[in-house]
């Protein structure tokens, strides 16, 4: 069985602030949920780019660990209650 990373974990990007500056300029002017649309089309483009299924689960699975050490899953779950 193969242990290895199969995605890039190292500093891929040439020029972080410009993609940032890409990513930001590309939500200007857009309500939440465009936004949420527009991200949801960079998902599935970059995903069909990258075409490889277990290269998309390992960066499924790192994105939810790093959300979760960013804010933990009972805070979450507590944010979307109705209060």
């Amino acid at each position: 069985m193969n242990t290895l990373p199969l995605m890039q974990l190292r500093q891929n990007l040439d020029d972080f602030e410009t993609f940032y500056s890409m990513l930001d300029d590309s939500h200007a002017g857009l309500d939440p949920a465009r936004r949420r649309i527009l991200d949801s089309q960079v998902v599935l483009l970059l995903a069909n780019q990258i075409g490889d299924m277990a290269v998309l689960r390992e960066v499924f699975a790192l994105a939810r660990v790093k959300l979760d050490m960013i804010r933990p899953a009972s805070e979450n779950a507590d944010s979307s209650r109705p209060g």
